[in-house]
């Protein structure tokens, strides 16, 4: 351990990474108003977009095997900076070949920084222009996150794409909290761009500024100066509600570079991956397909279905109509209703399996619908078959 408390993994300045692969190309291939469908390659294989990238925080998608993500449809898969730093340590990672190989998971992986988990901690964290500190969640040890730490911590995981360290203010941050969340994540973006030596690996800068379309404007602009080779939209779904998420995306999206990769963080509701999309929005992530698989909450073009309501009994149905997942293809909502009665762990598995499908149809739905020029109508019929979500 070492005076941040973060078990030490970190390469010395001056350490030299060699690959033959550049890190990152993206090309927008069709439009429909802003929506957009292109194609991201990086040294792990394609990406088309839109895409979701499901969750593997701890080198894991809770529930799901690799071979069962591919067969569902996943391309790219996000881990944790500050969780696999603790546990089991970036630097054993490293030693058994990185990340990919660490977790059997040939294709593309995305690395958050750690600064959700900064947020996630208010109240237990302390934040300076140097980084954070705060307490372990495992055994309540001193851990300190800086930039230079952080981009560390990712080099060392070998992911595809790293982020940039930044402060996450809460949804109802005055302007004050948020406009110095701002001038810390720009300083700490240029830090990090400046310490990240790893060639085969693209670094994206995060825009904050809650709904502050100023405060976003300002920061967009000095990132954008600083030439990453993609963007994220971070500091939504943390309090704000969805109608203020909603009307910021359109205005957010359009202050990134046209030609480079955008993502929006963090944020999941079905609705809102679709307002992503028509305002530009390349990727995305969330935990909510598989949170929600474990609690009997299956998403389908029909709305949500819950699967512990006693309606579903008796009902041989599959889960959705025209669904090709494993779950779908082979079960009925009867089964999957007595699996959570019993609580089977096969339950939570097939219905994560089921929404994790679920999601990436939906992104592969929205690719053909921009590449055939009927986005507009297509999100509307799926809002419309939701109950008009917003």
């Amino acid at each position: 351990m070492w005076g941040d408390g973060l078990p030490r993994s970190a390469p010395r300045r001056g350490y030299t990474y060699h690959s033959p692969m550049p890190p990152l190309t993206f090309a927008v291939a069709a439009r429909d108003g802003a929506a957009r469908a292109g194609r991201l390659d990086t040294p792990h294989g394609p990406v088309d977009t839109p895409m979701f990238m499901p969750v593997g925080t701890l080198a894991t998608v809770k529930g799901l095997t690799p071979d069962q993500l591919a067969a569902a449809g996943t391309r790219i898969l996000l881990g944790n900076t500050y969780h696999l730093a603790l546990r089991p340590g970036d630097q054993l990672v490293a030693e058994l070949g990185g990340l990919h190989k660490f977790m059997h998971w040939p294709g593309p992986i995305l690395t958050d920084s750690g600064g959700f988990q900064v947020f996630s901690l208010a109240g237990q964290r302390q934040i300076t222009d140097h980084g954070a500190k705060f307490r372990s969640h495992i055994d309540g040890s001193p851990l300190e996150l800086t930039p230079e730490r952080a981009v560390d911590i990712q080099q060392n995981l070998g992911s595809d794409i790293a982020m940039v360290l930044d402060e996450c203010p809460p949804g109802d941050a005055d302007e004050a909290t948020l406009r110095n969340a701002v001038r810390r994540s720009l300083l700490w973006a240029d830090r990090c761009r400046t310490h990240h030596t790893r060639p085969d690996q693209a670094l994206f800068a995060i825009v904050q500024g809650g709904t502050n379309l100023a405060l976003r404007a300002e920061c967009a602009k000095e990132l954008v100066a600083m030439d990453f080779p993609g963007y994220a939209l971070g500091g939504f779904s943390v309090g704000e509600s969805p109608a203020a998420m909603h009307a910021a995306l359109p205005e957010c999206a359009p202050l990134l570079p046209d030609h480079k990769p955008r993502y929006l963080m963090g944020v999941g509701r079905p609705e809102d991956l679709l307002a992503g999309v028509a305002a530009g929005v390349d990727l995305f992530d969330c935990v909510m397909p598989t949170r929600s698989g474990r609690n009997a909450l299956a998403f389908t073009y029909d709305g949500p279905v819950r699967l512990r309501n006693a309606k579903h009994r008796r009902d041989p149905a599959p889960l959705m109509s025209g669904c090709d997942c494993y779950c779908c293809a082979n079960f009925s909502r009867a089964y999957l209703h007595h699996l959570f009665a019993a609580d089977e762990m096969l339950g939570p598995t097939l219905l994560s399996l089921h929404n994790v499908a679920f999601y990436l149809r939906l992104m592969a739905d929205a690719r053909d619908a921009i590449r055939e020029g009927r986005y507009a109508a297509f999100r509307a019929g799926c809002l419309a078959r939701w109950g008009g979500a917003k």
